[in-house]
């Protein structure tokens, strides 16, 4: 079991698209290879999964612990782990959770994705500084992204020559790699009709370029692993929404549910399914807003929620917890009537960002305790009535208002639980 971390100095670069380039090229060549994504990302692990069959878990070093890290990164395979942002940014005050944090942890050696389309001997310093910034962190080879052609090609590698980090591949500017993107990241992979065309396209392109032998002995072995403690299910038969517009529910989460002896039941509410029978019904967040007319009509769905929330706990998260509520008002102002079990009505028709890690702890409600988790919204409360879940703070410890609601038997909040605190 070995790996390697694909990060970069920023947002951007190109990250995502040469890790899916990377990933289905080696599965196309059958070489056994499985993606990770570090930090709170729902929608590029799906691109992994669709990019080399395998299941892609999240590694969060801000909100699990080495031994959850080490566990949900053991496997078999080449593990190819996509960072997020920059690789030295992480929360305040002290950049925990970055990729350089995780591969602290993880003692995996670093290649560098640079965006190279607007600089030529300049990459030298960049690189250079990015390498000798933290003993701790290995930067073992770069992959440059938006080469202009060969003269630029050799410009660059002329530049870096004299680092002694050898050059993994040098793909070419390519707008037909561009990939669509929406207000929470990447249009999601089950939208892409044309996926299998765009992944079988940046594998090509990363083929012409791509040093595999010496990638591929950089891959360091992964740390020794040590069981993880398991999160609890919160009934022995849940039942779980899955489809575009909740699909933002934790893999490890379900897997450790499931592990635990609980039922998933999934159903979709886009396609008017009724809630199955459960003593448990998880709504995810995702992407309500985007449907909310439909989802607002789907009688069935509707009217078995609310025939379910007399016997059975529901518990709604995001974009979930929006559904849950009296209204959800989209883009455009138009207002959508939404489940009525809380007192809640939001509206994307002015947007804020609310991004941040949480520490939450709650005393009523399925998720008692304390618990590490992520928000990440443009949605604006109108209204909020009623007993709240969560106490609340930032990731340096600030006090924040109290999150979410409960009323009965549902609950919910827009924090995202990512694992016991």
């Amino acid at each position: 079991m070995r790996g390697l971390i694909l990060a970069a100095p920023s947002s951007g670069a190109g990250k995502t698209t040469l890790t899916l380039a990377l990933l289905r090229l080696l599965s196309r060549e059958g070489r056994p290879v499985r993606g990770a994504k570090s930090g709170p990302d729902y929608i590029d692990p799906r691109f992994h999964e669709a990019a080399c069959g395998a299941p892609c878990p999240n590694l969060d070093a801000w909100a699990m612990t080495p031994d959850r890290l080490r566990s949900l990164a053991a496997g078999q395979g080449l593990l190819i782990i996509e960072g997020a942002m920059g690789l030295f940014d992480g929360a305040p005050p002290d950049g925990r959770g970055a990729v350089a944090d995780l591969a602290r942890h993880l003692s995996l050696p670093v290649v560098l994705v640079v965006d190279a389309g607007r600089m030529a001997g300049s990459i030298a310093p960049l690189v250079a500084g990015f390498a000798g910034f933290d003993a701790r962190v290995r930067v073992s080879g770069v992959m440059l992204n938006n080469v202009g052609s060969d003269r630029h090609e050799a410009m660059l590698r002329r530049a870096l020559a004299p680092l002694g980090l050898p050059v993994l591949a040098a793909l070419r500017r390519n707008p037909a790699l561009a990939q669509p993107s929406r207000h929470l990241g990447l249009v999601q992979a089950s939208e892409r009709p044309d996926l299998q065309q765009f992944l079988d396209s940046a594998a090509d392109a990363l083929a012409m370029t791509l040093d595999r032998e010496t990638l591929l002995a950089l891959a360091a072995p992964l740390p020794d692993t040590q069981a993880a403690p398991r999160l609890t299910p919160p009934a022995q038969v849940i039942a779980v929404a899955q489809d575009p517009a909740f699909g933002f529910a934790y893999p490890h989460m379900l897997a450790d549910w499931q592990a635990e002896g609980a039922e998933i039941r999934p159903f979709s509410p886009l396609a008017n399914e009724p809630v199955p029978q459960a003593e448990f019904i998880f709504l995810p967040g995702g992407y309500p807003e985007l449907h909310a007319g439909r989802i607002a009509a789907n009688e069935i769905f509707m009217q078995s929620l609310k025939s379910a929330a007399q016997t059975s706990d529901i518990y709604g998260e995001c974009g979930g917890y929006m559904v849950l509520g009296d209204s959800l008002t989209d883009a455009s102002g138009t207002r959508h009537t939404m489940a009525g079990l809380l007192p809640l009505d939001t509206s994307f028709a002015t947007r804020r960002l609310h991004l941040g890690y949480r520490h939450l702890a709650a005393h009523t409600g399925p998720f008692p305790g304390t618990w590490a988790a992520h928000e990440f919204h443009y949605a604006t409360t109108l209204r909020a009535d009623g007993p709240t879940l969560f106490t609340a703070t930032d990731a340096e410890g600030t006090e924040l208002p109290p999150m979410g609601l409960h009323s009965g038997r549902v609950s919910g909040s827009f924090a995202h639980l990512i694992d016991r605190a």
